[in-house]
């Protein structure tokens, strides 16, 4: 058996990505360094819930779409 990680790529805000295979919307956001806290995700098209993003798989050729929100004043 081979101890390498599979990957897939999928396509975030328009630009194709290699992540870990079986990846969650949540360890994709880990695996690209996004801070959490600040951010809107959107999943082919449809919006994901925060509370599902840790079940919510991304799927090989998945498109996903990260909004940061920035505060200002």
């Amino acid at each position: 058996m081979s101890s390498q990680t599979q990957t897939v790529e999928i396509v975030v805000n328009g630009q194709k990505r290699p992540v870990p295979a079986g990846a969650t919307v949540e360890a994709v956001l880990l695996h690209l360094e996004v801070p959490l806290d600040r951010v809107a995700v959107e999943l082919n098209r449809r919006i994901v819930r925060r509370p599902d993003w840790g079940s919510t798989p991304v799927p090989d050729g998945g498109q996903l779409e990260i909004v940061q929100f920035v505060g200002g004043g």
